[in-house]
């Protein structure tokens, strides 16, 4: 019991609020707030690395999509780290505030994070316009959505000849890959979260 209450304050502030630590490059060791909202779960410390272990040949200069943003742990992480811009996706107001806030706290360059509070399927559908290098992908557990979104991606052309999917899910959940004309190149889990670098095919 003990140890899961100490656990479940790693990201808590003092003052009771929630903390995200960002790992790696210009910003690292920089401790940013996110308010509590309904799914609301930044990517944890150890899955960042080894993504961006996975992507250290790849982020530097990457045009990047945050979509389903939350905290923006994943964008943000790109950002320090090099990547040319980032577009977060967030639909729910305060949510999108405080990420706006801690853009501002961080003096990302406006002219390479642009921040949409919109629904992310909306996004896909109706304004998303270039392709992207790199695409997070961290949807709400059990709602099917990953079927559809990768079916719009692939018809807009939203991904580049050699970009990259990162996708978060639930652990039960196996989808069918070729079904889905996506490639797995690789893959970890952590406790109830499997974490997936994938490609169109």
């Amino acid at each position: 019991m003990n140890r899961k209450k100490k656990k479940q304050s790693n990201n808590r502030d003092k003052t009771g609020g929630n903390t995200l630590r960002i790992i790696g490059g210009e910003w690292r060791g920089r401790k940013l707030r996110f308010p509590d909202a309904p799914g609301l779960r930044p990517t944890p410390d150890r899955i960042r690395e080894t993504l961006f272990n996975w992507l250290q040949g790849d982020i530097h200069g990457a045009r990047c999509l945050d979509m389903f943003a939350g905290s923006g742990a994943l964008g943000l992480e790109a950002l320090s780290r090099g990547a040319s811009e980032v577009v977060f996706i967030e639909s729910a107001h305060a949510v999108a505030r405080q990420l706006q806030a801690n853009l501002d706290l961080l003096n990302s360059d406006a002219e390479l994070v642009s921040l949409i509070n919109d629904d992310a399927l909306n996004y896909l559908k109706n304004t998303a316009q270039q392709a992207f290098d790199l695409i997070f992908l961290d949807p709400p557990f059990r709602q099917n959505l990953l079927p559809e979104i990768v079916t719009i991606i692939r018809d807009k052309k939203l991904l580049t000849a050699n970009g990259l999917i990162y996708l978060e899910h639930e652990a039960e959940a196996e989808p069918d890959w070729q079904d889905l004309s996506l490639d797995l190149i690789k893959e970890t889990k952590a406790g109830q979260v499997k974490s997936r670098l994938l490609t169109l095919s």
